[in-house]
Order: structure tokens, then sequence, then C-alpha cells
């Protein structure tokens, strides 16, 4: 399957007479406008002929729902406003996400590390709007009051966790799929908590928004299989953010070259 016939195959999913589809070959990006909303959305085709090669049908089913609920969310933000909706919580993309919606207001945002940024997502149950300049006034809350409320809450969400062990190096994986996994990255207390735990090197990765991997790296092998662990998680992912990955150390966050032998070294002495 091709770009073209990706577009072809979203129609027939979503055959509104209310949508206007606009492929761009440059970008390989199709517009998806709504013409009673005024409102619409990019979507990069890539990344979904990859995971259709591998998922099939399962992969456009996503991608349509996606899109439901988007438009769905937009047309109740139109129907109703943001009044009375204020759950908020840090969503982690890349330093390379745009910085301004569609319409060009600037995001909410906070720097985090050489590779990623926190943005701020209004919940609306199903999906989540990224906040926006334009939506203060309507939301009722202040730049502060509103990263001190996502932080608040980001410290409320479930971390269980599943687990692998690899040539005695173990991974811990979040995998919620509540749209804020790779955001528990922002959760201090569970940080250092799990940093009580580990024996080996604590490493941190959020290949994409829907997981959060903690490494307890005892060995070379470690970053190793960390390395291609990452990479495709970033590669199979929704909403990519970095196949790099982090040290976690004295709750401090520092990007790694995980390709890099003999990281051990970096901390050697500190654990036996």
């Amino acid at each position: 399957m091709n770009s073209e016939q990706l577009i072809e195959t979203l129609k027939k999913y979503l055959p509104s007479e209310h949508f206007q589809w606009r492929f761009d070959r440059k970008t390989d990006k199709v517009r998806l406008e709504h013409t009673v909303l005024k409102k619409g959305m990019d979507i990069s085709l890539p990344e979904i002929l990859v995971k259709y090669e591998r998922e099939k049908e399962a992969a456009i089913e996503e991608v349509v729902y996606i899109i439901g609920e988007t438009f769905n969310a937009m047309e109740k933000e139109q129907l109703e406003g943001f009044s009375g909706n204020n759950v908020i919580y840090p969503v982690i993309r890349s330093t390379s996400f745009p910085e301004e919606s569609s319409a060009g207001h600037r995001f909410l945002m906070k720097e985090h590390t050489a590779e990623t940024r926190i943005y701020y997502a209004l919940d609306l149950e199903t999906t989540y709007r990224l906040i926006d300049e334009s939506m203060l006034d309507t939301i009722g809350l202040s730049e502060t009051e509103i990263m001190e409320s996502a932080l608040f809450r980001v410290r409320a969400l479930p971390t269980a966790m599943k687990q692998d062990v690899v040539s005695d190096n173990i991974y811990y994986f979040i995998n919620n799929n509540d749209g804020y996994d790779a955001s528990r990255i922002l959760n201090n207390a569970f940080l250092k908590d799990m940093e009580g735990k580990i024996e080996g090197h604590m490493t941190l990765s959020v290949p994409h928004q829907d997981v959060l991997i903690i490494g307890d790296i005892r060995n070379d092998t470690g970053y190793d299989v960390l390395a291609q662990m990452t990479m495709h998680f970033f590669t199979t992912g929704a909403v990519p953010v970095t196949s790099l990955s982090f040290i976690y150390e004295d709750g401090k966050i520092e990007p790694i070259f995980i390709m890099a032998k003999n990281r051990l070294a970096r901390r050697e002495g500190k654990k036996k």
C-alpha cells in the first residue's frame, strides 16, 4: 500500500460529506478538514504505512478511531467550550514537535531534556486537546496553575509495571494505554522509589507517548538490548518521542547515546 491508496482506504472508513482531503506529496501528509467545524488535522502517512505492514486492518482501525474521537472532541468543544472540564495532564513530546497549533496559537510548553519537551493537555476522556494560549481565558487558569495542576495529577496515575529480564538486565514497562504513559517520567517520587530498587544503573526511555521503559542495566549487553528495544517502540508508536534513552541519577535525567560501549564506566564504583 502506498500513500494515495492509504488515503482512499481512510476515505472509505470515513465517508462523511463534511470532510475535505488535501494530500501534500512533498511532506507525505494529508490535511483533513471538517467543513462544518471549520477545523482540521494533519495526518502523517509514513508512520501509518509502516504500522499497516505489520498489523494490517488493525492499524487502519486505530487511525480511524483516533480521527473520529478527535473530531468528536472538536464538536463538543464548539458546543460546550471547556467550562467545568479542567482535568489537565502533562504530555511528553519531541523537541521537533510543533510549538504552535495549526491556527497559529502558541502551545503551553516547558523544557525537559535536550530530546524532550513538556506540553499540557486538557483531558477529554477518550482523547485530549493540547492547550494553547487561546484557551487560557476559557479554561480559567493561568499558565502556572495549569502546570502545577498537571504535575499534581500525573503523580496520581497508576504505575503498575510489567518486566522482562535479558542477560541479567531488567526492563520495566509502564503501558496503560491511557495517553499518559510517557508522562510518568515526570513523577519524581515514583522515579526516586524505583532508583532505590535498582541494583545496576537506572535508565529511562520514552520512545513514544504510550510507554515508559525503566532499565536496570547491569552490563554492556543491557545497553545494546535497550537500543534495539527503544528503536522498535519508536518506529511503531502512534506518537513517537525519542529513540534515545536517559540515565537517571540522584533526581537528574541526562541523555545517553545507547549504542556506545562501556556505559557502566561513567558510574564506576557507585554500584557494585
